[in-house]
């Protein structure tokens, strides 16, 4: 893809501070970016800006219904967010944070209510990648990290898979090369009295079921 001043390369593993600080700049002005969250690209917001969030939901088409999954810059930032954090979510952390295990916890009544679409619940990661690390923690607050593609398509592990249209309406897209690919997060509900794995993803079914000391955990 021609490299353009929204389009802008960065080092993966050692991402440049005036970039990173680039793109601070425009999420705590509301912007929305691509970047890599992991095994694929994805779009970040101010997830704390009910407009930014907003314009998450309009560049992806996404279900006002379906809630965003958010990064955060480090596990203390979660009792801010969660409304109870079990022990079974402290194993989790414990285990696989940074990682790619997205916990699904009770939110806050307070959080906005496009982010966690009415269901009550918020999912939260800390992620590995160095450049999403960078940029969250710089940010200092949690951000937005759903699957940076239109809903209904696939994900993104290279920039050229980015749909136009998509690109058009993004502040910046930090391009961080090609990306590993293949399945995302596992996502593992705790605000039941058992964890619910919903999505198996990179880490499987049963390193959770180990990780939280479970005789059954149920696949939805």
């Amino acid at each position: 893809m021609k490299i353009t001043p929204k389009i802008r390369p960065i080092d993966p593993q050692h991402p440049h501070a005036d970039l990173i600080d680039a793109a601070v700049r425009l999420l705590e002005n509301g912007g929305v970016i691509a970047f890599p969250t992991g095994s694929l690209y994805g779009l970040g917001a101010d997830a704390l800006n009910t407009d930014a969030v907003e314009r998450v939901f309009t560049i992806k088409r996404r279900p006002l219904d379906k809630p965003l999954l958010i990064l955060v810059p480090d596990r203390a930032v979660v009792f801010d967010l969660a409304a109870e954090v079990p022990p079974a979510a402290e194993r989790l952390m414990d285990r696989f944070w940074p990682g790619q295990v997205t916990i699904v916890f009770k939110a806050f009544p307070e959080l906005p209510s496009n982010l966690i679409a009415g269901t009550g619940k918020i999912g939260i990661r800390l992620p590995r990648h160095p450049v999403a690390r960078a940029l969250v923690s710089a940010f200092g607050r949690p951000i937005t990290g759903t699957s940076a593609n239109l809903s209904g398509q696939g994900g993104c592990h290279h920039i050229d898979e980015l749909n136009a249209m998509l690109i058009e309406q993004l502040d910046l897209v930090l391009d961080a090369g090609l990306l590993k690919g293949g399945i995302g997060s596992t996502v593992v509900d705790i605000t039941g009295e058992e964890p619910i794995v919903i999505r198996e993803g990179v880490v499987s079914k049963q390193a959770i079921l180990t990780a939280v000391c479970l005789s059954l955990i149920h696949i939805s």
